[in-house]
């Protein structure tokens, strides 16, 4: 399956797989053309990836972004310089880190299947974990405004989501509701539908809904 933004036909490619497993993938971000820091994907945005043996599209969500020196032996120092100064007497420094993020895997597309010679935009969403993660050094991809807003029609991706370990459930969970919301255009019955989803998933644990709920608090515009 050849990932495309649908919109405009360009891709948006951010970083490679260099670690991956049945639940999530560790990718690294791709160095700037120009002397800078490689982009860092936003906590709670949305990958994307490939299954080559499958074909099926792999969808992500990040959950933790970390830059260090290539060198794992001797840490960054503070050099009290600009990032102007830093490009101007230490350009040396931007070879030296490197970025990488972590994403938890939410759900897979199908690749698309025609019927009568007519192939249709999308395959099939599933909103559980695929039989198989992305390869290592697969690229990994922005997930466009079209394949956000069909994948989480149905909230009920929050039921995986909620099952993540080692980061803040409830931090993550908000976070993924505030970028679905702006993404779909700040769709109040989507965001009245996906608090009803969690209110059931987190019926026995009030604190929790409460939390995430206070975090989401957006506003009619």
């Amino acid at each position: 399956m050849q990932i495309t933004d649908n919109q405009n036909g360009t891709i948006s490619h951010i970083g490679e797989v260099i670690e991956t497993s049945t639940t999530e993938f560790l990718a690294q971000c791709l160095e700037p053309e120009e002397l800078a820091f490689p982009m860092m994907p936003p906590f709670g945005s949305w990958v994307k990836a490939v299954d080559n043996q499958a074909g099926n599209k792999i969808y992500a969500i990040v959950t933790n972004v970390t830059t260090a020196p290539i060198d794992s032996i001797h840490r960054a120092r503070a050099l009290g310089l600009s990032l102007e100064e830093l490009k101007e007497q230490q350009p040396q420094i931007f070879a030296m880190l490197k970025t990488e993020f972590r994403a938890v895997i939410i759900g897979f597309e199908t690749p698309p299947q025609g019927n009568n010679g007519v192939n249709p935009p999308h395959g099939r969403i599933f909103q559980y974990l695929p039989p198989r993660p992305p390869q290592i050094h697969q690229g990994v991809f922005s997930c466009t405004t079209e394949e956000i807003t069909k994948f989480t029609e149905n909230p009920d991706f929050l039921r995986v989501l909620l099952q993540v370990n080692n980061t803040p459930i409830e931090s993550l969970t908000a976070a993924t509701l505030r970028e679905v919301y702006n993404i779909r255009g700040c769709d109040r019955p989507w965001l009245i539908k996906a608090g009803r989803v969690l209110s059931v998933l987190l019926k026995n644990d009030y604190d929790s809904l409460k939390f995430i709920l206070g975090q989401v608090n957006v506003r009619d515009n």
